[in-house]
């Protein structure tokens, strides 16, 4: 428990952070007092600054005189010292010139919000489409494409589009096929994807079997289809930023992040916002995960409420050292904007 910081400790703390994240240089007592608001000598700021190490908010890197934040200085600097003005008006118009009105789907808008994101931060990115609970079938088609191959494409009620080629056994018997696909629009459309998904482990496959010999081929490619059009769907974007400010350049220790970020279920768990009330979270080193994989990176994650419509997550992974203020800044003011252009595009959607 830290105790209470007079108001110069907070302003001296403040200051090396900024300076630190700013140019990757330990902060010496000599700069502080050129930087500080306030006069006052070097000596008394090397007293404050043991202050501020015996807090463990900074530490001595190496026999440098200079000091550079913990990651408990950050998490206090995040908790209690951000500028609140940290945006331009300049950024903000860029932001909310950022999206383009080019899209035909949801997902390429929120695809497409990762990249921009990741420019905006030069950090990795990530982008979550809203959750729709209720998202239900509209439809189901297979189409023959010649040669024994054949695309399955679903389609759901929020206008999302999903499709997968298959090749079928040579001896298929397609009129059979036929038939299940009317047995399924009639059974299924116009129900909620996780109905969908459940009666497809219980009573479907006794149903198709009514109409093939053997039905697995078949519940798995509509399985298959099912399953990708109902599941979570993360976006990233600036994959390899990650080279760009990783300290540690061990072959094993990057592929093990890289592993992580091409998780779907992983990416979930890291990226959950629980039930934080607040507009952006900010989780750094060994608030992210358990493991050691990302001890050296924070995880800026804000959702977006896109009303009935659903709630989606965007997140920015960077490493300890970057600048909290105007990366939180440009997070919360994505968020926004990209909620707007979500709304309208299902407002467009819905009343087309």
């Amino acid at each position: 428990m830290i105790k209470m910081l007079t108001q110069r400790q907070k302003t001296i703390l403040q200051a090396i952070v900024r300076q630190y994240t700013s140019t990757g240089q330990p902060v010496g007592s000599k700069h502080l007092a050129e930087k500080l608001p306030f006069k006052v000598s070097s000596a008394t700021i090397r007293n404050e600054m043991a202050v501020l190490e015996d807090h463990q908010l900074i530490k001595k890197e190496h026999s440098s005189s200079g000091r550079v934040p913990s990651k408990r200085g950050y998490r206090y600097y995040v908790d209690h010292l951000l500028d609140a003005n940290a945006l331009t008006d300049n950024d903000l118009v860029v932001i909310q010139n950022s999206l383009g009105t080019s899209f035909q789907k949801i997902d390429e808008i929120v695809s497409h919000s990762a990249d921009i994101l990741s420019d905006l931060t030069s950090y990795t990115a990530f982008t979550l489409k809203p959750e729709q609970t209720d998202v239900r079938l509209s439809g189901f088609r297979v189409v023959p494409l010649g040669n024994h191959k054949v695309i399955a494409i679903l389609v759901t009620d929020s206008g999302d589009v999903e499709s997968q080629s298959f090749t079928l056994p040579r001896n298929f018997d397609t009129d059979a096929l036929q038939a299940v696909i009317r047995m399924i629009n009639d059974q299924l459309v116009e129900r909620p994807l996780t109905e969908v998904v459940k009666r497809l482990n219980d009573d479907i496959p006794k149903r198709i079997m009514q109409y093939m010999h053997g039905s697995d081929g078949f519940s798995d490619l509509f399985d298959n289809v099912v399953s990708r059009a109902a599941r979570e769907r993360f976006f990233v974007g600036g994959r390899l930023n990650i080279l760009g400010f990783s300290n540690n350049q061990d072959p094993q220790a990057l592929q093990a992040l890289y592993s992580l970020i091409d998780q779907n279920d992983e990416l979930s768990h890291l990226l959950d916002t629980g039930s934080d009330d607040k507009d952006v979270n900010v989780r750094i080193g060994s608030e992210i995960a358990k493991d050691q994989v990302l001890k050296d990176y924070s995880l800026i994650t804000a959702s977006y409420d896109v009303d009935q419509y659903g709630k989606g997550i965007i997140a920015v992974l960077g490493p300890t050292r970057m600048p909290y203020s105007r990366t939180i800044g440009i997070v919360n003011a994505f968020r926004q904007e990209l909620a707007k252009r979500l709304l309208d595009f299902y407002r467009h959607y819905y009343d087309s």
